[in-house]
C-alpha cells in the first residue's frame, strides 16, 4: 500500500505537466516554425502585444484582429497595450511565454530592443507573427506588412509630379527608431531624386498628431514658402494642416500622408484636408488567418507583403488606385 501511495503524487505531477506543457506548443518544431503535424486542438490562446493604442491606425489593427478572431470560436485572444513603452512591450512577450500561450502576435515599437525577447519566445517553441514593423534577424515565424519603402517612393513620385518637379517640402517623420520611419523616408527621397524638390525642414513627430502640429508651427515660423508637407502617417499630415490653417497658410501648400484608414486619411482627402494618402494595411485579418495555419501545423511564408493604394482627389470616390 505504501508503494501505491508513493506513486500517486508522481502520477499527479505527470498529469499536470502534460496538461500545461502540452506537446511542443501546438506541435511546432523547436525553431517555432510550423513544419510538423499536430493533434487537433479545441482551443488556442493567442497573445497580442500592441506597441501603442494612442494611434488610430493601431486601434484599427486591434479591431481587425479581434473581428477576425471572433469568427473562430477555438481562438482566445489576450490583448496588451505597451503604451509606447518598449520595456513594457518586452515584458508582454515575457509574460506570454511564462503563461504558455500557443502563439504570439506583436507589432513592435522598435526593432532592436524587441528582437531578443521574441527570439526567446521562439526558443520556447512559441510561434511569433510580427506585424507592421520588422525585427532584426530572422528569429520569428512570419512577418506581415506592406512595403514601406515602396509606399514612400510612390508618395515622393506623386509629390514630384504634383509640384512639377520643384518646391520646398516639410517632412514630418514617424518614430525614427522604427523600421517604417526609415523606409518611408528613404523611399520618399528616392521618389524625389533628380528633381529640384528640397526638404527644407524635417522632424521626428513620433507618429503623433500633437507632435506633428508643434513641429509644423516651428516650420511655418522659419519658412515663408512651403509647397508641400509629407508626413509619415495621416495624423501627422492632419496635425500639419491644422497648424497651417491656424496660421492662415493652408492654401499655400499640399498635404500628403500615409495609412489611409477609411474614417481618417481617406475621409481627410474627401473633406479637402489632405491632397493624398497612401494605404498601409494593418494586416489584422491576415495575422489571424496565418496564425490558424501555423497552429494547425501548416507551412507559412517567412514574409507576407501586403498591397497598397493611393487615394487622392481624382481616385478617392472610386476606392483609390492600386500601386503597381
Amino acid at each position: 500500500m505504501r508503494h501505491i501511495l508513493r506513486l500517486v503524487p508522481g502520477i499527479a505531477l505527470a498529469s499536470i505537466c502534460l496538461t500545461f506543457c502540452g506537446c511542443d506548443k501546438a506541435g511546432t518544431p523547436s525553431d517555432g516554425s510550423a513544419q510538423s503535424h499536430q493533434t487537433a486542438r479545441t482551443t488556442y490562446t493567442i497573445g497580442m502585444s500592441q506597441c501603442n493604442l494612442g494611434e488610430p491606425w493601431r486601434v484599427e489593427m486591434n479591431a481587425q484582429i479581434k473581428a477576425a478572431a471572433e469568427k473562430h470560436p477555438e481562438i482566445k485572444m489576450v490583448f496588451k497595450d505597451a503604451q509606447n513603452d518598449t520595456l513594457k512591450q518586452r515584458s508582454h512577450v515575457e509574460e506570454f511565454v511564462s503563461a504558455g500561450v500557443d502563439l504570439i502576435i506583436i507589432s513592435p515599437k522598435e526593432a532592436q530592443p524587441l528582437t531578443e525577447p521574441v527570439a526567446r519566445a521562439m526558443e520556447a517553441k512559441i510561434p511569433v507573427i510580427v506585424l507592421d514593423r520588422s525585427l532584426l534577424g530572422d528569429k520569428f515565424t512570419c512577418f506581415i506588412g506592406a512595403d514601406n519603402k515602396k509606399i514612400g517612393k510612390a508618395a515622393g513620385e506623386w509629390i514630384a509630379k504634383r509640384l512639377g518637379g520643384k518646391g520646398n517640402v516639410v517632412e514630418l517623420k514617424g518614430l525614427m527608431t522604427s523600421t517604417p520611419g526609415h523606409d518611408r523616408s528613404n523611399g520618399f527621397h528616392d521618389g524625389i531624386a533628380g528633381t529640384d524638390i528640397k526638404v527644407v525642414f524635417e522632424a521626428d513627430m513620433k507618429w503623433l498628431e500633437p507632435e506633428a502640429r508643434k513641429e509644423m508651427e516651428s516650420a511655418l515660423s522659419r519658412f515663408p514658402r512651403i509647397d508641400c508637407v509629407y508626413a509619415h502617417n495621416d495624423p501627422g499630415a492632419h496635425g500639419a494642416y491644422l497648424a497651417a490653417k491656424a496660421a492662415g497658410r493652408e492654401k499655400e501648400m499640399i498635404f500628403v500622408g500615409v495609412d489611409a484608414l477609411p474614417h481618417e486619411g481617406v475621409a481627410y482627402v474627401k473633406q479637402g484636408f489632405l491632397d493624398a494618402t497612401f494605404q498601409y494595411p494593418t494586416g489584422g485579418a491576415e495575422a489571424i488567418d496565418t496564425a490558424l495555419k501555423i497552429l494547425k501545423g501548416e507551412t507559412v511564408p517567412k514574409q507576407i507583403t501586403l498591397g497598397s493604394k493611393v487615394y487622392d482627389k481624382e481616385t478617392v470616390e472610386q476606392g483609390g488606385r492600386e500601386l503597381p
